[in-house]
């Protein structure tokens, strides 16, 4: 039951909000003075309360009130509604720049005052609710989540922790592969020892075999001192290997070579480098058919893949969904200054409908822009992007349509919205809807869209 203790010094207005909130989901509590509230504060711990800034000894000042906010908003878990007379608003404004959670002017609306009492008890579970994520977050390494799926993850990270054994991380763009990677490393005995992360398929590939292995001086044009590669950066430690499959097939032979003697040449070097280094690797493609397309060598994955992981796509998630959206939207709080942010009941229904073909990273992208173009305390299917209550794709009748055509049809509308909107920008295309550079192109030629 939510606790709401009342200060008020006037018996009618207690009497009043007595009778008023009474049938409501209130615990609810009375005092008349500092004194007595102080003591029943500290006795209940009430999430929300309601105080008259003008208490005895001084009923027609605002110090004896300000004291007693000040006492009790030394806890962190309590929002407070002060609530004064008509002369009262500079009072009001002070209190709420002290912390007070609102102000309210008498005479009392028990409809408008109930509202601000239960937006106050709502966002009170939703900070709650917050820390209790992020407590899990830090135990998790960054990972929200509560569905089965999820769990199934977590169990998995703390068995493969403590060995040795290389990982390859599956799953579509966005499920969170190199929070898992982090996660994984962060519980290893390598932890205190570097984590070197490069996504394969964002340097060029006449970069790529340097990037990975160094070189040394002189080994081609523009080559002016010795540097070492990202697998020599991490001897010792863990070396991430993203996007793996956007290796060409020639440096997927070293990188093999490398995995099977666990010593590197540089480029330019005929000196072996022994390393000591972990490596985990992520793709968002089906592997298997990589291979019997040619793509990727099969020596190589049964070398990387001797564990796998296969992460959920968010719209398997069930409830995680909204977890995450409250989780992001507190994580993107604009902080001081701002009104404290919610989702409108329309907005939930959208996030909770959507399909979310870039998973977290498209999720948590929206409610970053959501924050920013909120033109008010509640955030709305349209500053999320969506057209429409539920999707961003027209609406067809149960029936019409299979679920595997729909799927088609929300993909394509969403990779030519993105289009659009980044005026033909691929790498902005791509980044704005939560994918990769490779898979948005997959996309446009799986639905035979031309790049604008």
């Amino acid at each position: 039951m939510n606790k709401l203790l009342i200060v008020d010094d006037n018996p009618d207005v207690l009497k009043q909000l007595k009778w008023g909130l009474s049938r409501g989901p209130y615990e609810l509590h009375f005092a008349r003075d500092a004194e007595e509230a102080l003591a029943t504060f500290r006795k209940i711990k009430p999430g929300v309360v309601t105080l008259d800034l003008g208490l005895p000894p001084e009923e027609n000042g605002v110090e004896e009130g300000l004291r007693c906010l000040g006492r009790m908003l030394e806890s962190p878990n309590v929002k407070v509604i002060v609530i004064t007379g008509n002369e009262g608003r500079d009072a009001a404004l002070r209190a709420v720049q002290s912390g007070a959670y609102d102000y309210y002017k008498k005479p009392i609306d028990l409809k408008e005052l109930k509202v601000i009492i239960d937006r106050a008890f709502y966002l009170l579970g939703i900070e709650q609710e917050y820390r209790d994520f992020r407590s899990d977050v830090r135990s998790n390494g960054g990972i929200v989540g509560q569905c089965h799926g999820i769990q199934k993850i977590f169990a998995q990270i703390d068995k493969v922790a403590v060995s040795e054994l290389p990982i390859l991380i599956t799953g579509e763009s966005g499920t969170g592969k190199e929070l898992v990677a982090k996660a994984i490393h962060a519980k290893s005995t390598r932890s205190d020892n570097p984590l070197i992360s490069i996504n394969c398929g964002a340097i060029p590939e006449n970069l790529l075999e340097s990037e990975l292995f160094g070189h040394e001086k002189g080994a081609f044009t523009g080559a002016v001192r010795t540097v070492k590669g990202k697998v020599e950066c991490a001897d010792t430690g863990t070396l991430f290997l993203d996007e793996i499959d956007e290796l060409p097939l020639h440096l997927q032979v070293k990188l093999l070579r490398f995995l099977q003697e666990m010593a590197i040449q540089r480029v330019g070097g005929r000196v072996d480098i022994k390393i000591d280094v972990r490596i985990i690797a992520a793709t968002n493609v089906d592997v298997q058919e990589a291979m019997r397309e040619g793509s990727f060598r099969e020596d190589l994955y049964y070398r990387i893949g001797v564990v796998n992981i296969l992460l959920p796509p968010l719209r398997d998630r069930g409830d995680d969904i909204l977890l995450l959206a409250n989780y992001f939207l507190k994580k993107n709080d604009p902080g001081a200054g701002f009104p404290v942010l919610s989702f409108s009941e329309s907005a939930l229904d959208c996030i909770k409908s959507y399909e979310w073909p870039g998973n977290i990273r498209e999720l948590e992208n929206r409610i970053k822009g959501a924050v920013i173009m909120a033109s008010s305390a509640e955030i709305n299917p349209g500053d999320l992007g969506f057209k429409a209550k539920g999707t961003i794709m027209s609406k067809v009748s149960a029936g019409d349509i299979s679920l595997k055509e729909a799927r088609s049809r929300l993909d394509r509308e969403i990779v030519e919205a993105a289009l659009d909107r980044c005026a033909g920008n691929i790498v902005k295309a791509a980044a704005s809807i939560g994918v990769s550079r490779p898979t948005f192109y997959d996309l446009l030629k799986k639905h035979s869209i031309k790049e604008t």
